[in-house]
């Protein structure tokens, strides 16, 4: 089972957040830096400079519409500031300002219990990111109940079970029982016991499967009923690693669910974080958390500025 708990080691004491991040997002910077040193070498964007810098967008995963979003704005952010300008801090510049709509931090409003709803597909680490997401409001003073609505899956209500017990966190779930009727019990449990903020977990799905996104509607429709106003957030978690199939998640979940936030896991050195930028242009669901490792402090706010230094150096 996956362990939250582990103990850091000294050279992950060591590394501050944006070094972590850095180095999650190795693989897409080492991409973009040797494209960037060599297109810009001449610091004039002709054809050839363009082109690098374009296979270089693509290979990190970008995407077409994103890529040409990004190039068509450096031609004019060249064109004011001249032949002197430094192409990779208008580089920069471009994707910061695209990115910047995604980033929306999660505030936690007045309503009592504040019903969080997360889904996504298998393996995109929903459990483990609300074990996270509990610490991470902890940390704000706030109460947490966790609703275990992956009801089939013995292992993700074992992960929420061992993290209540070690955290004082109530876990509310049923074995093989009717997802929905776990968050009505979760919610009602949360109203009465005074709790502050619900995490529901979800069953892992593709979009794919139509029967079992008509049972996430319907667990939407019961969080609904059962706290008029809720849910207050509706997230999807994403495998960073997943590269553009990232974006018919999206489109599919957020038809399903309207979504208002993602959390895209699994910035560890092996993912091409480009997919941001292609969200934010083609689907901008606002990212409120992305994560980088395996302990619990690895999970923060999406800061775009943060991102797009540890992205492109």
């Amino acid at each position: 089972m996956f362990d939250l708990f582990k103990p850091k080691s000294d050279d992950d004491e060591r590394k501050s957040w944006r070094e972590r991040l850095a180095d999650g997002l190795g693989r897409s910077r080492e991409k973009l830096s040797g494209a960037l040193t060599s297109a810009f070498s001449r610091r004039t964007l002709d054809d050839e400079t363009l082109e690098a810098l374009e296979t270089a967008l693509l290979t990190a995963d970008v995407g077409v519409a994103a890529t040409q979003h990004l190039l068509d704005d450096l031609r004019q952010r060249w064109k004011k500031a001249g032949d002197d300008a430094d192409p990779r801090t208008l580089l920069k510049a471009a994707l910061a300002d695209l990115l910047a709509p995604l980033e929306w931090p999660l505030a936690v409003s007045d309503a009592r219990p504040f019903v969080i709803m997360l889904a996504g597909v298998n393996g995109a680490g929903k459990t483990t990111s609300i074990g996270k997401l509990a610490k991470h409001f902890q940390a704000q003073g706030l109460s947490v109940l966790l609703a275990a609505g992956d009801t089939f899956r013995a292992a993700a209500r074992e992960q929420l079970a061992v993290w209540g017990e070690r955290n004082g966190v109530a876990v509310i779930s049923q074995q093989g029982g009717d997802p929905a009727a776990v968050m009505f019990d979760a919610i009602a449990a949360a109203r009465a016991r005074g709790i502050d903020v619900v995490l529901a977990d979800t069953a892992g799905r593709l979009p794919t499967q139509l029967h079992l996104m008509d049972e996430i509607r319907k667990v939407r429709r019961v969080i609904e009923k059962a706290a008029p106003g809720a849910p207050h957030e509706t997230l999807l978690v994403l495998d960073a690693n997943t590269g553009q199939n990232a974006l018919a998640q999206v489109k599919a979940f957020d038809d399903a669910l309207r979504l208002t936030g993602l959390v895209l896991t699994k910035l560890d050195g092996s993912a091409k974080g480009g997919v941001v930028a292609a969200i934010a242009k083609q689907h901008p669901v606002p990212l409120k958390f992305i994560g980088v490792g395996e302990q619990v402090d690895d999970l923060r706010p999406f800061v775009a500025a943060e991102f797009v230094d540890a992205l492109v150096g």
